[in-house]
């Protein structure tokens, strides 16, 4: 974010290193160009090679399913950026499946190791450099439907969920440090990985009777947008949120209100 300060301009990243997961398109595509907005350095990574990367950002293939994946990409964020005083876990999802039973275990496994271990892993490796110099910024991307866990995402909201509850208690042992660990819970938001899900959804549930993917207009009027979800995200690593950790900013327009 661009602010003026004194009749000149500044951002309010200047200087700051960032590392972006899952940065190549829909979400994690606005929180980069967002973070580059703002006056900082940053390096994203997805799964596979690829031109979509918003200019002026770095990119770097990496797999965070593993822990090989996540010790190479916290060595290249290293090796770029000297180090990473923001951290955003963006990336993440799954397929729909008929219900809880029709979920393989190796699905299971899958959903976890992307929306929730992968966090655990990149967390662990770069967070004590974070440690060492008394602050940093950590975002962990949930999602919004995680209280009404629709059956066919079970094994993904079941990750979501270890993954809020993972993020409170980090921010509790990092706080100390310097360090806030906040969660953004995105609702509906018009991006090409979630139409691609609904679509799923939908064919799933082709036939007589209701689709059980259909939902209502959020009372705000209009599904999200990724530079909702950004914002969102540009707040809590900024310097306006400094006394601001352990909390999950929910950002959905209304649709799932949490009690």
């Amino acid at each position: 974010m661009t602010t003026i300060e004194n009749g000149s301009i500044t951002r309010e990243l200047a200087g700051k290193r960032a590392l972006v997961t899952g940065g190549s398109r829909g979400i994690g595509a606005a929180v980069v160009r967002q973070l580059l907005d703002a006056g900082a350095e940053v390096l994203t990574t997805a799964r596979s090679a690829t031109s979509a990367v918003p200019e002026g950002a770095t990119f770097v293939e990496a797999d965070v399913r593993t822990r090989a994946g996540a010790e190479a990409l916290a060595a290249a964020a290293q090796e770029v950026l000297g180090g990473v005083d923001v951290l955003v876990h963006n990336v993440g999802g799954a397929q729909p499946y008929k219900g809880a039973f029709a979920i393989p275990e190796e699905v299971w496994q899958d959903a976890l190791d992307l929306n929730f271990l992968s966090s655990v892993r990149l967390d662990s490796l770069l967070a004590p450099g974070m440690r060492e110099r008394g602050s940093g910024a950590i975002v962990h991307v949930s999602s919004a439907a995680v209280p009404p866990t629709p059956p066919p995402f079970l094994h993904y909201t079941a990750a979501k969920a270890a993954l809020e509850n993972y993020s409170r208690g980090l921010a509790a042992e990092l706080a100390p440090f310097g360090i806030r660990v906040n969660t953004v819970s995105p609702g509906r938001t018009a991006t090409p990985g979630g139409e691609a899900t609904r679509e799923q959804w939908a064919r799933l549930y082709e036939g007589p009777g209701q689709d059980p993917g259909a939902t209502n207009t959020p009372p705000l009027g209009r599904e999200g947008q990724p530079d909702d979800i950004a914002q969102a995200v540009l707040f809590l690593v900024s310097d306006r949120t400094s006394w601001l950790t352990a909390s999950n900013l929910v950002v959905d327009g209304g649709e799932f209100p949490r009690g």
